[in-house]
């Protein structure tokens, strides 16, 4: 049965020619395999300012991998990108199962490279704080924001989950005294990122947790980190953004103390008297 080959990918044409590269090109290089979105999203002026090279050093290097330009370069990587992100099948096609049990390893481990102490912190001061606490997911992240829901209604009141078909409604409440937790990848779904540019708009705090610092969510914000979400199998893998929401409910509970003990002992109360578990 014909098998359609696994795209050459970037890093693949650079090695192709690598004993050719300048050391400039080298450079550049190195900055776009560290980050491939440099390319995907990022300007000629932008790579060139970041490796400190001129703008025709940053063309001649996509000339030398095969490219007629900076733009024919670009429109492959984001093809690229499409590809990978948009259609599971490929997935299928090209993964190995035991990439999958590696891919979750670095899952996890990558949430820890990403986010120090004083970050979390910062993350979970507005949570902390706000009077009520909205929730916002895409459909790929939604196992980290049931998680951090389920955490956080359990250390404090006033934290909502908000569904899709009711947001409107919902939201049309919220407030600069309350605060917005947003957790959103590519693709970024489209309603998770207009309900949080509205919320922004009327001056409620964000939270935001998403992959990349071109995220349509990490410019509503000051407060965001960036989680690196691998593919398991044909998905996007959730043990980063759920791993995130468990260190965030941890942070929280911590800085509320003697509250969230409080909270935890009323709810097993009520538990107990109206006989919840077996």
């Amino acid at each position: 049965m014909y098998e359609e080959p696994a795209p050459v990918t970037i890093s693949e044409k650079i090695a192709a020619v690598g004993e050719r590269l300048t050391p400039t090109e080298r450079r550049i290089a190195e900055a776009v395999l560290a980050d491939p979105t440099l390319l995907a999203f990022g300007t000629v002026a932008h790579l060139a300012t970041l490796v400190e090279t001129s703008h025709p050093t940053v063309v001649r290097f996509a000339t030398k991998l095969g490219f007629e330009g900076y733009s024919d370069l670009q429109e492959y990587v984001r093809a690229g990108f499409t590809q990978q992100l948009l259609r599971p099948s490929q997935r299928i096609r090209h993964q190995q199962p035991s990439s999958a049990m590696s891919a979750l390893e670095g899952a996890l481990s990558s949430v820890v490279q990403a986010v120090d102490h004083d970050q979390l912190v910062a993350l979970a001061k507005p949570i902390r704080k706000a009077r009520r606490v909205w929730i916002l997911s895409g459909e790929t992240s939604r196992a980290g924001a049931l998680a951090l829901h389920s955490g956080l209604a359990m250390i404090r009141p006033g934290v909502r989950l908000i569904d899709e078909h009711s947001s409107g409604g919902t939201l049309s409440s919220a407030s600069p005294r309350d605060a917005a937790v947003v957790i959103d990848f590519a693709r970024y779904r489209k309603h998770c990122v207009s309900m949080a540019k509205a919320l922004a708009h009327n001056n409620v705090p964000i939270v935001a947790i998403t992959d990349s610092p071109f995220s349509p969510l990490a410019a509503l914000t000051d407060t965001w980190c960036e989680l690196t979400v691998p593919a398991v199998g044909p998905f996007d893998s959730s043990v980063p953004a759920v791993a995130l929401a468990e260190l965030l409910v941890a942070e929280v509970a911590a800085s509320l103390r003697d509250k969230a003990r409080d909270r935890i002992d009323s709810t097993e109360a009520m538990w107990k008297a109206t006989g919840t578990f077996l």
